[in-house]
């Protein structure tokens, strides 16, 4: 039986915090962690974030961190290494119970040492966000920058869905940032091409 491993009602100061593969981690309520390095080993689905907040804390993943909402946790000044994929950060309305959990947020992290690929931003000040450069490339407001966006001349399948998807984002979503080796691999395009047409496109960090 997969064993359970609850960090809860307590504040964490100054440690290294393991995340190991194989127990499932509920992560809250009312969990701090603060001038700690976690590092997490476990898969996505192991991590079940119920509430709570990180604050200038080095999260590493070691391997690819996949598929974690994180809406009902807080972020400050924290520095994020290794590779995230399919992750959703800071708050956003269809992401969390409001009835039952408190929303989350993200502000003054550093995700420059990271490599991102289907990464969500939401309902924060972007401009308190350190990006990585590339080969990872946001999509900043993509909404406000739908039609030019659309009118763009992309390789391959990108426009077709990667593009759709930042542009049809959901209320609340402010960035969406991906890893161009990825994208050219699965869109019948070169990592060269790519960076061509994203230089002369709106909205676009890089």
């Amino acid at each position: 039986m997969t064993p359970n491993i609850h960090y809860e009602k307590r504040e964490i100061v100054g440690e290294r915090l393991e995340l190991k593969k194989g127990p499932i981690y509920w992560l809250g309520p009312d969990l701090t962690v603060r001038d700690s390095t976690v590092i997490i080993s476990a898969a996505g689905r192991s991590l079940v974030p119920m509430g709570g907040q990180f604050i200038n804390c080095t999260i590493q993943a070691k391997g690819q961190l996949k598929g974690v909402v994180w809406a009902q946790m807080t972020f400050k000044g924290c520095r994020f290494k290794g590779r995230f994929r399919g992750n959703e950060f800071g708050f956003r309305e269809a992401l969390v119970d409001t009835s039952r959990f408190k929303p989350g947020g993200i502000e003054d992290c550093d995700f420059s040492e990271a490599e991102l690929h289907g990464v969500g931003f939401n309902g924060c000040d972007m401009s308190t966000i350190r990006l990585p450069r590339w080969p990872c490339f946001t999509f900043v407001d993509p909404v406000r920058h739908a039609a030019e966006l659309r009118k763009h001349s992309w390789p391959g399948h990108f426009g077709q869905v990667t593009v759709e998807v930042a542009c049809e984002s959901p209320a609340g979503s402010v960035a969406s940032t991906w890893h161009a080796p990825t994208i050219a691999e699965k869109k019948e395009t070169t990592v060269e091409e790519l960076r061509a047409a994203l230089e002369t496109a709106p909205g676009i960090f890089m």
